[in-house]
């Protein structure tokens, strides 16, 4: 809604006394940039911070003086930064590209590619996914139409129809090379097109001529075989969950929910959150929820939250480097 003008020190009292100098200076900048850019302007905020900034800008003396001068009118939209948190850590909707980005290690260098194995197009027997013999695949194929045309697929289709999409280039590709290839319907599988993959592996000529399809089609196998891929799925519904029921929940019972789904090392299946995946649902879960009541409840379910999460990262036997820079 708008923030209209209004006495503002209730909403910058609630602040911290660093925020609120912050926040002061930030709206005298704002009013040195509206001034200079002869604007009457009309706040608008989305989120708790926001709100206290369009607020004190509102009530501001010098901009309301400017705001009876100035002929330029302009229409300014608040928009607090944790919810750009939500979109960094969320697990979006049903979608292969984002799953190959987040599940397969980043390419040395580079921070929007990741390491394809090319193992399996060699003959080459090892089970060490570390394997650095063979020079790693990627997922930029800028010479390959094919290619070009199959990662579009990853990035705009659903996961099922984008699967089925690697599936028909790579019988395509095979089709014009020649090669056995028999065509199956239904549900594709990682060991179906891996075997599709097969064929390609003793044709040299084949391999040159669909080498960027096939690195593409490698990186789904490898995801669709990841265990974080089943993760993946969990958080997503996890996530799906709270956005339904965040109007009727109150921030203590979410964190009550949570707190049986933290365990200790020892505790853990494969198929548990670790100690990193917490950290990146609570990040999800407070960026999403906008203002929370302060209180004892919440007080108290926090710190049950806290010290399940200390008992925890202190029982990691060999903490991730991230757990280390925390600790």
């Amino acid at each position: 809604g708008p923030g209209g003008p209004g006495p503002a020190e209730a909403g910058l009292g609630a602040l911290p006394a660093g925020l609120r100098a912050a926040v002061r200076s930030l709206v005298g900048d704002l009013d040195s940039l509206f001034t200079a850019l002869g604007l009457r302007e009309e706040s608008f905020a989305v989120g708790a911070l926001s709100r206290v900034v369009a607020a004190e800008l509102a009530s501001y003396a010098p901009a309301r003086n400017r705001r009876r001068t100035a002929t330029n009118k302009a229409s300014v939209i608040f928009v607090d930064r944790t919810l750009d948190l939500a979109g960094a850590v969320g697990h979006h909707g049903d979608n292969l590209a984002e799953k190959i980005l987040s599940v397969l290690p980043k390419l040395p260098g580079h921070k929007t590619d990741v390491i394809v194995n090319m193992v399996e197009l060699t003959a080459l027997q090892t089970t060490d996914e570390t394997c650095s013999i063979i020079a790693p695949g990627c997922l930029a194929q800028p010479n390959d139409p094919a290619a070009k045309a199959l990662w579009e697929s990853f990035m705009n289709l659903k996961q099922k129809e984008a699967v089925m999409e690697a599936r028909r280039h790579l019988v395509e590709a095979a089709s014009r090379e020649n090669l056995p290839i028999k065509m199956s319907m239904g549900r594709v599988t990682p060991e179906q097109l891996s075997s599709y993959i097969q064929l390609f592996r003793n044709n040299l000529k084949a391999l040159e001529n669909h080498c960027g399809l096939l690195q593409l089609v490698l990186a789904t196998v490898q995801t669709l075989k990841h265990p974080q891929t089943s993760k993946w799925d969990n958080f997503l519904a996890f996530e799906r969950l709270l956005l339904q029921t965040i109007g009727d929940s109150e921030m203590p019972s979410v964190l009550n929910q949570l707190l049986p789904m933290i365990k200790s090392y020892n505790e853990r299946t494969k198929d548990d959150y670790t100690c990193e995946d917490f950290l990146v649902l609570l990040i999800y879960i407070y960026s999403v929820f906008g203002e929370i009541k302060c209180g004892k409840e919440l007080d108290a379910a926090e710190e049950e939250v806290k010290k399940a999460l200390v008992k925890a990262i202190c029982d990691e036997p060999e903490p991730s480097p991230l757990l280390q820079k925390i600790t």
